[in-house]
């Protein structure tokens, strides 16, 4: 398999125009760099161990080992691209040159210059996929004197003291077989990049010196020795003397660049792309099978249609790793800085077409499991001794096999039943728990949903209360039950507020409901037994006459302050009154300022951003919130948050309860019935109806090695290893980081066993168990192939996520950069062959992490930008951490899909294209769309005949702007539009709401920074300007 990495050369020049020109209103460029290196001394990369070099006698051009070979390496899965693109002649745009005082540590942004210096300096950067092992940097033919970049003193090569040509050798003697790179002049390398990090808004709001450290991390200051950070700049960040304030041109002697007639921008289409990647593995892997039967495969990507057959390891969709080969010690680990972590979606839809899971009756005895590590039976336990005793998988543990459960093995020495027990041949299966795994050993009950609405002024004069009423007469109807159960068991209950409780006895006796009020909020209780939560089937005249009262009840209301927090307690009571788990669902308006516990009061502070103090934005209020988390927990009670704010209502406070209980939170910010009725009645729908578990507990052992150290998600955690759920729906996942703690076998691998004990919606208790089985090297060449760049995203934004609680925003980006540029530094150093140090290599299987690392960076919570409200960044940071990692790829990389030209007689979906404004045509239409949003894009040229078939006006003008849905029309191009958006909300976890947007319309910054490879809107670098940092910082990690 090759093991392909992605290559380029610097052009040595300018920063790409206005790269710290964001728009205004951000203060001036940031006086200080944003990311660099944590403050300790830079890791250096000793010459590796000799075990880590792959041997030069298996050149990489050749198969792997058998193990992986029946699905190639990763090296293949994100495709190699034979055919070279040649640059396509862009607009060049001005440039800022370096002049800065010598003494300056930081540079800071220069007058910009004429546009011919950024065209000579660029170069036309033929970054093609090169097929052969090495190429020399090579330009296209229409730029004569760049074809010996390196010869006429070149400018400094980063890292580079000195002047000269930069070095062809290698890093480090020992080589890895070459690994095709794309050659070409490189990308990266702007010198002035070392002062300009690419996240302008993001900086400091004011020039001037540095603060005095950030956070735990110090930055040294300008003078400090052998600074690893940003060294002082008289001789230029990377080397040579920069040119200074009088020299506002390219380096002195650059003969190379100043001659010969200009050259064209760097194209975009060479530098990786998500959408390539993406067509690339559906083209290889698409509608195929994939069998989970090799230890250490590297499934297709998320964004590929597969159907998987379970043979011994869990399905991707339930499990999926940041790399599939684990290193075999903890100082390779920590040597490639490649986070090792698996996302866990133990509730994962599994589609029509594949099996689902068998569940397995041990009868009395419960599930037979490892005496010494308390491993559950599967298909890592060894039989031995004729089949009466097993080894474990796990901790190599001796068992006696039960008398009931004995078979005979066969000459392989595998039991002679392994294919009729799902124990022993599949990867994921469940058993049906005994009265030991229920609380009090008493059998579990059915659970409850108890809707709890807010009826104070702002919900009844926007007539969200009667919309809910009217919705939950028919919703009920849909309540999760069993396959195949006729109705469902889940009890329903219902209680109204705003600063005092009523409950309603809905008992199906009774011909008209009953309330009963509830005043003192402090001492909270439920003030009926009997008749609270029902069966909607048998009440469910009582239940209806019920909904038609309540919003005529609290029509002339002028109650405007509400209670929260004894909302929830009364909840909670309530699950407890009746022995049972469940979910509340609360639709609330306003922060809760009634005089109750769990008061809130405003603490939102525009000043905080961008200081140390920004954190305390994010970071719940204590006390009251994390006591009911734990009440909640520990009854099973899990709660879902409909919100409906005109203002600020402290969602990082409000939200915590929810994200600790594997909730959900949805906002619809100054909600108005008309506009974002139908999006909330889909949501809450969805919602309802959902494949959920409840009172779960989660346990992930591993084998002897490694073991599990981190989790993020939304659960609760009592002590280090027991990941505690009131409730685990289909689209909750637990990222999960692993370290080691001895070392790992390449004979024996790395196995882990997610063992999920929970209640189903009928009220049975079961054990549900996921088995994944990895594979071990000494190589890292092995890991990086076995890379999947989408778990690593998810487990870098769910890292941050959380880090932004305890530092600042700039330390958080900065350790993001440097972790990636020191992943990526260990590559090149010790698994690319030897290459000019000006060229980028990306390992194959990770080509397109920057993009995403950059999306990561400019998203709401990471952005100090006080143009965001902090109810929605707070947002975003809660329903991230619970996101599996389809949502965090689509997040972070929306998909763009052009429409004006789609093949209506086809099925097929056009391909996506990259997400970047240059995409754009004014003449096209565009869906925008990334699990939360969904947008349809009109360009202006749109043609009449195309408007007048979707939107039946006769042109573009003529589209209203406030439009939320197409009209249904008779015709091929409306009926093939209408069924893609349709399928996209069928598949996707949230309903997103559709919204029209027309170019040069006000709505369009909505939409606009969704395109992830441009600039940020808030600040943030373009993709480009991304890779060209990244670059700088690997070449300083490397030196």
């Amino acid at each position: 398999m090759s093991q392909q990495g992605y290559v380029a050369t610097p052009p040595y020049s300018q920063a790409q125009p206005g790269m710290g020109g964001y728009p205004a209103g951000f203060g001036s460029s940031p006086a200080q760099p944003l990311y660099g290196h944590y403050g300790g001394q830079p890791q250096s990369f000793p010459a590796p161990p000799t075990g880590l070099m792959k041997p030069v006698s298996s050149p990489s051009g050749m198969p792997p080992p058998e193990v992986s070979s029946q699905y190639g390496s990763n090296g293949q899965q994100n495709g190699a691209h034979p055919q070279r693109y040649p640059a396509s002649p862009a607009a060049a745009a001005s440039a800022s040159p370096y002049g800065q005082p010598p003494n300056s540590p930081y540079h800071s942004m220069a007058p910009q210059a004429p546009a011919q210096q950024l065209t000579n300096q660029m170069g036309s950067m033929n970054l093609g996929y090169g097929p052969g092992p090495m190429q020399s940097p090579q330009a296209p033919p229409t730029s004569p004197p760049t074809q010996q970049p390196f010869q006429t003193a070149p400018p400094p090569t980063m890292g580079h003291s000195t002047l000269g040509p930069p070095p062809t050798g290698p890093h480090s003697p020992q080589m890895a077989p070459p690994q095709s790179p794309l050659a070409g002049p490189s990308m990266g390398g702007h010198p002035s990049m070392g002062g300009h990090p690419p996240m302008g808004g993001m900086g400091r709001p004011f020039p001037g010196p540095p603060p005095p450290g950030a956070g735990g991390f110090q930055q040294p200051g300008p003078g400090a020795a052998g600074q690893p950070g940003y060294p002082q700049q008289p001789q230029g960040q990377f080397g040579g003397q920069m040119a200074g304030p009088g020299m506002a041109g390219p380096f002195q002697g650059g003969a190379a660049h100043m001659s010969g007639p200009p050259q064209k921008k760097l194209d975009p289409d060479s530098i990786p792309s998500t959408t390539q990647v993406t067509e690339d593995d559906q083209a290889k892997r698409g509608g195929q099978v994939y069998t989970t039967n090799l230890r250490g495969q590297v499934p297709p990507l998320v964004t590929t249609d597969f159907t998987v057959q379970d043979q011994g390891n869990a399905s991707p969709r339930f499990m999926r790793c940041t790399t599939y080969s684990f290193p075999c010690t903890a100082d390779l680990a920590k040597q490639c800085q490649v986070p090792l972590g698996a996302i866990i979606k133990p509730f994962a839809t599994v589609p029509k077409n594949e099996t689902p899971l068998y569940v397995v009756n041990h009868g009395e005895t419960g599930p037979i499991r490892c005496n010494r590590c308390k491993a559950y039976m599967c298909p890592y336990m060894q039989f031995i001794d004729g089949g009466r005793r097993y080894q474990c998988g796990f901790c190599n543990c001796v068992n006696d096999v039960p008398a009931f459960y004995f078979q005979h093995l066969d000459h392989m020495g595998r039991r002679v039943d392994l294919y009729k027990r799902p124990e022993l041949s599949l990867g994921s299966y469940e058993f049906e728990a005994t009265l030991d795994y229920c609380k009090n050993n008493k059998p579990a009950s059915p659970p409850a949903y108890i809707f709890m609405i807010d009826v104070s002024y702002a919900n009844i004069k926007s007539g969200l209360v009667r919309l809910i009423c009217e919705e939950l007469k028919t919703l009920l109807d849909n309540l999760p039950r069993e396959d195949g159960a006729e109705s469902s068991t889940v009890k329903v209950g219902f209680v109204t507020y705003n600063k005092i409780l009523h409950f309603y006895n809905v008992k199906s006796a009774l011909a008209q409901p009953q309330m009963m009020v509830v005043s003192d909020t402090a001492e909270m209780f439920v003030p009926l037994l009997d008749g609270f939560l029902v069966n909607f089937q048998e009440s469910r005249a009582v239940i209806n006459n019920l909904l038609d009262q309540i919003p005529d009840m609290f029509a002339d209301t002028n109650e405007s302050e509400t209670v929260f927090a004894p909302v929830i307690q009364a909840g909670v009571e309530a699950l407890k009154t009746a022995e049972c788990s469940g979910k509340l669902f609360i639709f609330h308006s306003s922060i809760p300022t009634a005089e109750a516990p769990g008061k809130l009061k405003n603490r939102d502070d525009k000043k905080l951003i961008n200081t140390e103090k920004e954190k305390t934005l994010f970071q719940p209020q204590k006390g009251v919130y994390e006591q009911l988390s734990q009440d909640c927990v520990s009854q099973g009670c899990s709660v879902d948050l409909f919100l409906f704010p005109s203002q600020y209502v402290d969602l990082a406070t409000m939200g915590d309860v929810p994200t600790h209980t594997g909730g959900s939170i949805f906002k619809y910010s100054n909600f108005q019935v008309e506009m974002d009725g139908q999006h909330f009645l889909s949501e809450l729908r969805k919602d309802v109806k959902k494949a959920i578990g409840f009172d779960a507990i989660m346990r992930v052992r591993t084998s002897t090695g490694f073991r599990a150290t981190n989790f993020f998600g939304a659960i609760h955690m009592n002590n280090t290893t027991d990941v505690e759920m009131a409730a685990v729906d289909c689209d909750k996942a637990v990222t999960v980081e692993f370290k080691h703690d001895d070392k790992l076998s390449e004979e024996t691998g790395a196995l882990m066993q997610c063992a999920l004990l929970y209640t189903t919606v009928s009220g049975q208790r079961r054990l549900r168990i996921h088995n994944l089985s990895l594979n071990c090297s000494a190589q890292l060449s092995e890991l990086y192939k076995s890379c999947e760049t989408d778990a690593l995203i998810n487990f870098f934004a769910k890292s941050a996520y959380r880090a932004m609680l305890n530092q600042p925003l700039k330390t958080v980006r900065e350790i993001l950069v440097n972790q990636t540029a020191h992943m990526l530094a260990c590559y090149r150093k010790n698994c690319a062959s030897p290459s000019a140090a000006s060229q980028l290599i990306l390992p194959d299987a990770m080509k397109v992490f920057p993009v995403y690392l950059n999306s990561l960076m400019k998203t709401g919570p990471l952005v100090g930008s006080a143009e965001l409200s902090t109810d929605d960044r707070a947002h975003q940071r809660l329903i991230t951490m619970a996101m599996g990692v389809e949502d965090t790829q689509l997040l972070l990389y929306p998909r763009l899909v052009p429409l004006h030209n789609m093949d209506v007689a086809s099925d097929v979906v056009p391909a996506p294209v990259r997400c970047s404004e240059e995409r754009l045509t004014d003449a096209g239409m565009f869906l925008l769309e990334n699990g939360r949003s969904l947008f349809l894009w009109l360009g202006q040229a749109c043609p009449p005949e195309l408007v007048q078939r979707v939107f039946n006006v006769p042109s573009f003008a003529h589209v209203p702007a406030d439009l939320s849905s197409l009209p249904v029309l008779d015709n091929p191009q409306s009926k093939k539009l209408r069924s893609i958006i349709d399928s996209l909300l069928d598949q996707r976890p949230s309903a997103m709401k559709l919204l029209i947007v027309k170019q040069k319309d006000r709505s369009e910054l909505l939409f606009r920074q969704h395109l992830v490879e441009d600039k940020g809107l808030h600040g943030g670098a373009s993709y480009m300007d991304f890779l060209c940092y990244v670059h700088c910082e690997i070449r300083q990690v490397l030196t």
